[in-house]
C-alpha cells in the first residue's frame, strides 16, 4: 500500500474505484509567420473557430452556470480582438490564439484574489476549445465506463467535464489545480471527492489499481490491504448519513442550541454564481465581487450595463446583496487601462484609493447601484478602507449620484446602506471611530490577514507564517466585533475564514453575526452550528483569545 498527501483538498468526501488515468491530446500551437496575402484566410479559419466553440458551449451553458461563463469568454470581442490583431501583425491563427491566452491569462494567474488567479484556468478551456478546431484535432472521447472508478489527470478541464460519465466516478485527482477552480466548484456541486496538486501521481498509477481516496483529509491510497478498505467503506457509510442530514436541513436557520441566529450568506463573482448561491440554501449575498463587469470587458462598463446586471442579481437572489465597490488597480490590471507599475502593489493604488481619484468611473458605478436598488435589497460596501475621511468622501460621492439621478428624473433608492471591509489595521484600529458612521461592517480576513502579518498570502516561503489562526489576526477580529455592537452595528466577515468549520465555533463565540463564504460551504456551516451553543463558544473564545502563539489556538480548537 502506498500513501500520498495532497497539496490540495479541492472537493471533500471518500472515494473508493479503479485508477483510470487519462491523457489529453497535444494542443501546442504551430507556430509560423504568414503573409499579407494570408492574413484573411487565417481571420476566417480563426473565426470559424470561434463559432463553433460558441455552438458547443450554448446548449451546456442552459444546464450549467460554469459553461455559462464560459460561453460568456467565447462570446467575448476583448479576446477575439486581441487575437485578429496578432493574426494582422503577422502570425498564423493557432500562434495568435495561444500568444492571446497567454496573456490572459499572465495577467489573471499575478493577482492577489485566488478565486481571481483560477479564471486563468477557464480562458485556457475555452481556448482550448478553439484551438481542438483550428488544428482540426478531435480530442478522444472519454471511454464508456462500465465499474466504479477514480479518474487520474495531469489536470482537467470543465470541457472535460461535460464528457464524463460522472454515474460511475467515485473520485477525481489531478497534478495541478486549485480549490476555486470551476472544475473543484462542478465537483463540489455534484459531491465528487477531489484531491489537487499531487505531481508525478500519474507515473505512479497503474489503470486498474485499487485506490482509496480522502477528500476530507487530502490523503491518497494505491492498492489499500483489506483492513483499510473495509475502514473506509464504513467511513463512506457514515459520511453518506450526514450529507443527507445537510439536505434535510438546507432551508433551516443557522441557530445555536441556545437560540443565537447566525445569518450564513455567499460570496459571488456574477449571476451565475447567484444561482449557486441560492440552490445551496444561502440567505443573501455578503460579497459580490463587482471587478468581474470591469475585468471581463474591453471597457469601462456603461451606467446602464452595470445597472441591468445589479438588477437581475437582485432579483434573481431576492435576498439581501452587498456589492463590493471596484477592488481594482496595484495588482489587479484592466485590459483597456494602463496603472503605474507599483513596488508595493498590495500597499499601492487600488481599490477606493483608484475610485475616489476616478470620480467619473467610481460615480458610474454608484448611479447604477442607487438604480438597481430600487429592485432589491442592495448594500453598497467599500474596499480597503482605512479611514474615516475616505469613507466620507465615498459617501459624498454617492449623495452627489442622488442629486444627479434626481435631476435626471430617474427612479433609485434614496435610502441605501453603505459598509465597509475591514481589511486594513487601520480600519481596526479605528474600528470604533468608523463603526459611528457606517452601516455595517464586513471583515476581509484575506487581506487583513496578510497586512497584520507583513505575509505576503501568494508568496510559497510565507505559506506558514500566513496564517488567520494566528492571535494577531484574532485579536484584530474580536476588535471590530466588539467595536460594531457597541455602536449597533452587523459585523460579518467574507474572507475564506468564514467558511472555515475549525474557526466557525471561535466566530460564534466572538459574536460574529454573519458569514459570508463560498455556497458550497453553506450546509456544512449551518449543521455545525445548530449543534453548538453560543454561551459555550464565549468561554472557548475568551480562552482562545488569551492564548500567545497559534500552536495554542489550534490546540485549543483541536484542529
Amino acid at each position: 500500500m502506498q500513501e500520498f498527501r495532497a497539496a490540495q483538498k479541492a472537493s471533500k468526501g471518500i472515494a473508493l474505484g479503479k485508477a483510470y488515468p487519462i491523457r489529453h491530446p497535444d494542443l501546442t500551437a504551430e507556430k509560423r509567420e504568414i503573409r499579407e496575402n494570408e492574413t484573411e484566410r487565417e481571420k476566417r479559419a480563426f473565426r470559424q473557430a470561434v463559432k463553433r466553440t460558441r455552438e458547443v458551449l450554448r446548449p451546456l451553458a442552459r444546464e450549467n452556470a460554469v459553461f455559462g461563463a464560459h460561453l460568456d469568454m467565447a462570446e467575448d470581442e476583448t479576446l477575439t480582438e486581441g487575437v485578429e490583431r496578432k493574426i494582422h501583425d503577422g502570425k498564423n491563427a493557432q500562434w495568435a490564439l495561444e500568444e492571446q491566452m497567454e496573456e490572459t491569462c499572465s495577467m489573471l494567474e499575478s493577482l492577489e484574489d485566488a478565486y481571481l488567479q483560477e479564471r486563468a484556468a477557464d480562458v485556457r478551456d475555452v481556448c482550448r476549445r478553439m484551438m481542438a478546431f483550428l488544428k482540426g484535432v478531435e480530442e478522444e472521447p472519454f471511454p464508456q465506463l462500465k465499474e466504479e472508478v477514480v479518474l487520474f489527470a495531469k489536470e482537467l478541464h470543465p470541457s472535460d467535464m461535460a464528457k464524463i460519465d460522472f454515474r460511475y466516478v467515485r473520485g477525481i485527482v489531478t497534478e495541478t489545480g486549485g480549490t476555486t477552480s470551476h472544475v473543484a466548484i462542478l465537483a463540489r456541486s455534484m459531491e465528487i471527492p477531489v484531491l489537487m496538486g499531487l505531481e508525478g501521481i500519474l507515473t505512479k498509477v497503474g489503470k486498474g489499481q485499487m485506490t482509496i481516496l480522502d477528500g476530507n483529509e487530502g490523503v491518497l491510497f494505491l492498492l489499500p490491504d483489506e483492513k483499510t478498505q473495509q475502514e473506509y467503506l464504513e467511513k463512506q457509510e457514515a459520511e453518506g448519513i450526514l450529507r443527507q442530514k445537510l439536505k434535510e436541513m438546507n432551508r433551516l436557520p443557522a441557530v445555536t442550541t441556545d437560540g443565537c441566529r447566525i445569518h450564513l450568506y455567499a460570496n459571488v463573482g456574477g449571476l451565475k454564481d447567484i444561482e449557486q448561491a441560492v440552490k445551496h440554501g444561502a440567505e443573501g449575498v455578503g460579497l459580490f465581487r463587482s471587478e468581474f463587469l470591469y475585468m471581463e470587458s474591453s471597457r469601462f462598463p456603461t451606467e446602464q450595463e452595470q445597472f441591468e446586471i445589479y438588477k437581475k442579481a437582485a432579483e434573481l437572489l431576492k435576498k439581501p446583496l452587498t456589492i463590493r465597490t471596484l477592488d481594482i488597480g496595484g495588482d489587479k490590471a484592466l485590459p483597456y487601462y494602463k496603472f503605474e507599475k507599483e513596488e508595493n502593489p498590495f500597499l499601492g493604488w487600488r481599490a477606493i484609493r483608484f475610485c475616489l481619484d476616478m470620480r467619473d468611473v467610481f460615480k458610474t458605478q454608484l448611479k447604477a447601484l442607487l438604480r438597481a436598488a430600487a429592485y432589491g435589497d442592495i448594500r453598497i460596501m467599500y474596499p480597503m478602507i482605512v479611514s474615516v475621511e475616505e469613507f466620507r468622501k465615498a459617501n459624498q460621492l454617492l449623495e452627489e449620484c442622488k442629486q444627479e439621478l434626481k435631476e435626471r428624473g430617474v427612479l433609485f433608492r434614496e435610502s441605501i446602506q453603505t459598509g465597509i471591509m475591514v481589511e486594513t489595521p487601520a480600519a481596526v484600529l479605528m474600528a470604533e471611530e468608523l463603526a459611528k458612521e457606517v452601516d455595517f461592517f464586513s471583515i476581509g480576513t484575506n487581506d487583513l490577514t496578510q497586512y497584520i502579518l507583513a505575509a505576503d498570502r501568494g508568496n510559497q516561503k510565507l505559506t506558514k507564517l500566513y496564517d488567520p489562526f494566528h492571535p494577531a489576526v484574532l485579536r484584530a477580529v474580536a476588535q471590530v466585533i466588539r467595536a460594531g455592537h457597541k455602536a449597533g452595528i452587523e459585523v460579518g466577515m467574507c474572507g475564506e475564514f468564514a467558511g472555515d468549520e475549525g474557526a466557525v465555533p471561535l466566530l460564534v463565540g466572538m459574536g460574529l453575526d454573519e458569514c459570508s463564504m463560498v455556497s458550497s460551504e453553506i450546509a456544512a456551516v449551518r449543521y455545525q452550528i445548530r449543534g453548538i451553543a453560543a454561551e459555550q463558544m464565549k468561554h472557548l473564545a475568551d480562552r482562545v483569545l488569551a492564548a500567545v502563539t497559534v500552536k495554542e489556538v489550534k490546540q485549543l480548537l483541536k484542529r
